[in-house]
This record gives structure tokens, sequence and C-alpha cells, in this order.
């Protein structure tokens, strides 16, 4: 069964860091392009940043560019996301999600975590 698992979020004012982190189980990490996703209240859930297996393809949000940096570490089936700066539209539900190397669409999802940023 796999399992995806959020911590880290929580209340910071405008311009403070958190660091997400999203613990897999249950699957083959490495096999998995490991992605961060973002809901606000009465938006659609959107893209943040995506790492590829080994961490030689990143992408990110043109929002958070500069901002947020994403992470793995296949040892520990960890992915991180590492947020500076925030700001109050940074304010969301934050959702860890894996995709198959063969597939095109994320498979899995974490239950997501929190993060509200004051101004």
């Amino acid at each position: 069964q796999v399992q995806l698992v959020e911590s880290g979020g929580g209340l910071v004012q405008a311009g403070g860091s958190l660091r997400l982190s999203c613990a897999a189980s249950g699957l083959t990490f490495s096999g998995y392009t490991m992605g961060w996703f973002r809901q606000a209240p009465g938006k659609e859930r959107d893209v943040v940043a995506t790492i590829n297996w080994n961490g030689g393809s990143i992408r990110y949000a043109d929002s958070v560019k500069g901002r947020f940096t994403i992470s793995r570490d296949n040892a520990k089936n960890t992915v991180y996301l590492q947020m500076n700066n925030l700001k109050p539209e940074d304010t969301a539900v934050y959702y860890c999600a894996a995709r198959s190397v063969v597939r095109l669409n994320y498979d899995h999802w974490g239950q997501g975590t929190q993060v509200t940023v004051s101004s």
C-alpha cells in the first residue's frame, strides 16, 4: 500500500520560511517523479514544483521561482519543499504526489499539510 505523508506545514509571517517533507512508503521511490501541489480555498489545485527520479529535471511554477526549492533523498524515500520569502498568497493546503515514470498522471497523493502565511 502506497503512502505519502506530508509534514512541516504551519503558520508563518510573510517573509518567513518553512520546509515541507513528504515521506513515501510502499513504492520504489526512485522510480517515481515527485511533485508538490497546492490548493487555496475556492481555487483549483495547482502544481508548485516537480522533480524527476534523480533530481536531474526540476520545474517550478512561475509564482514560486526563486523562492521555493524542491529536492529529494532517494535513500530516505523523502521529497522536500523549502519555501523562503513566503507571501500571503502562498497560503494553501500543500500536497505531495508521486507519478510513475511510465505514466502521465500522478498516481498517489498525500493527505496534505496546511501552510498559512500571515501579512
